[in-house]
């Protein structure tokens, strides 16, 4: 019975401490590992000034187009101008031959010379009639006619002076000069041509270009805030600028007119805007993006447009807490300039937003700022390619 006894309780012994080591592994199972963050950029929300402009279409007008054409005729003897010059207002653009005014003016001349001659003789018959019938030698009827002879005479004088003020004229129309500052555009007509006082084809066309007026229109919607401007209470004209294609300013100009009704077929309104053009960015009929600052919005709160999400209850963002992880907050939005957008509501100046990779997050998550604006494969190309960009301060 001795003999069967130890190999039982080395059995039990075996068994039970199999199963205390079955227990112990168990209860050291590792736990179940957490969720890795996920990374995201962020923007810390700010307050800045935020112009509000209003954009439309618009065509670029000389101030001034002259049509220079012949005022007498003869053959146009030189032209002394380059197409595309610029030229000054009482510049020699072409010369008529002169020699025809010059000789009818030497005609005048001649004339009035003559009738001078004429007058001083009548002057004296009549001073000489006038001493004989003082002592009562001739008759008053003689006096009168020659009274009558000399107010003819000084008539002649009179009109030959104007003679040679309409030849002199003529001579002067033979120099083609400009009227204006401008640039010329194509010559329409060579040297060695006969022309004709006020003929249809002109010589040349002169256009204005410094400066240039620049008409655009916008809804007619625009015009509660264009008379709403304190600039129309006479604190000065509203900014306008004019955009590359890029969007960038390519030249600023004020506001000068508001047309006085709105276009009943397409709605819109009317406005007229003046650049100096000291730079000749602008040409007359070119298209132009145009915009004008109706109002500036004084140390807005604004977040990159790009964070903003469409909500069932509204737009939201997801806003980093302190313990890394990540909430929805609905808000309200104010306008969109510049890539980017007011809130009115729903955040307050400091707090840490998800700029990107917001497609991944979800209530509660828990993120990691990413180091640099790309957040790989969460961040969309449009996203990545304006984080640089909308970083930059907003354009006054």
């Amino acid at each position: 019975m001795k003999r069967l006894r130890y190999p039982v309780l080395i059995i039990a012994v075996i068994l039970i401490g199999g199963l205390g080591w079955l227990v112990l592994r168990s209860s050291k199972t590792p736990a179940a590992p957490q969720p890795r963050p996920i990374a995201v950029a962020t923007f810390t929300t700010e307050a800045r000034d935020v112009p509000i402009w209003l954009s439309g279409l618009g065509t670029v007008q000389a101030n001034q187009t002259v049509t220079l054409r012949p005022q007498v005729s003869g053959q146009l003897a030189t032209v002394n101008f380059t197409e595309g010059q610029e030229v000054k207002a009482g510049d020699l653009l072409a010369q008529i031959d002169p020699r025809p005014a010059q000789a009818a003016l030497q005609q005048a001349v001649a004339q009035k010379a003559q009738d001078e001659a004429r007058l001083v003789n009548d002057r004296r018959e009549y001073e000489r009639v006038a001493a004989l019938i003082e002592s009562r030698t001739e008759s008053r009827q003689l006096l009168d006619q020659r009274a009558a002879t000399l107010a003819q005479s000084t008539a002649l004088v009179q009109a030959a002076q104007a003679a040679i003020d309409t030849a002199q004229l003529q001579l002067d129309f033979t120099a083609v000069r400009a009227p204006i500052d401008g640039r010329t555009g194509v010559r329409l007509i060579d040297a060695g041509n006969l022309v004709t006082a006020n003929q249809p084809a002109g010589l040349v066309v002169l256009t204005q270009t410094r400066p240039v007026a620049v008409v655009f229109a916008l809804p007619q919607q625009a015009l509660t805030a264009l008379r709403r401007h304190p600039a129309q209470a006479g604190e000065g004209p509203l900014a306008v600028e004019v955009l590359s294609d890029q969007g960038q300013p390519l030249a600023r100009g004020r506001l000068d007119l508001i047309d006085n009704q709105i276009d009943p077929a397409t709605g819109t309104l009317r406005l007229k805007a003046t650049f100096a053009n000291d730079d000749q960015a602008l040409w007359p009929g070119q298209f132009v993006n145009t915009r004008v600052l109706v109002n500036t919005l004084t140390r807005a709160l604004v977040v990159p447009t790009e964070a903003v999400q469409p909500g069932l209850d509204g737009p939201f963002v997801y806003v980093v807490k302190a313990d890394a992880t990540v909430e929805p907050r609905t808000l309200q939005l104010g306008p969109t300039v510049n890539g980017f957008t007011v809130i009115i509501a729903g955040l307050a100046a400091g707090d840490q937003i998800v700029r990107e990779g917001q497609n991944k997050l979800q209530p509660g998550a828990r993120v990691e700022v990413a180091k640099n604006a790309a957040v790989a494969a969460s961040a969309t190309p449009v996203a990545a390619a304006t984080a640089t960009a909308n970083a930059a301060p907003l354009s006054r």
